[in-house]
C-alpha cells in the first residue's frame, strides 16, 4: 500500500488524543472497525482506529487513531504512526 501519511492534526478531547492523518470531511462514511483492534491494541492498549471510505471507492483508509489521554501527545503521535504503519503496510 501507500506510504504512511503524515500527521495532519493532534487534538486532545475527553479521554482520548485524536491523531488525525487524513481529513474526515473527504469521506462518505467513517467507521471504527473491529479488525483494527488487534494492531491498535498491540501498540497502545485502549486505542482505536477510525477508517474512512471515499465515495465510489471500495477501499478504506485510516483517518485517525485515538490514543488514551494519559499517554501524552508526543507519545500518542509516535504510537499512532506505528499503528498506521502496521495497518497500511
Amino acid at each position: 500500500m501507500a506510504d504512511t501519511p503524515d500527521v495532519n492534526a493532534v487534538e486532545t478531547e475527553d479521554e482520548y488524543i485524536h491523531v488525525r492523518f487524513r481529513d474526515p470531511d473527504r469521506y462518505d462514511e467513517i467507521r471504527t472497525p473491529e479488525w483494527a483492534e488487534n494492531p491498535a491494541e498491540s501498540v497502545s492498549e485502549g486505542s482505536e482506529v477510525r477508517t474512512g471510505k471515499l465515495e465510489g471507492k471500495d477501499d478504506w483508509e485510516v483517518t485517525s487513531v485515538l490514543i488514551e489521554k494519559h499517554v501524552g501527545e508526543d507519545k500518542a503521535k509516535e504510537q499512532a504512526k506505528e499503528i498506521v504503519d502496521e495497518i497500511e503496510s
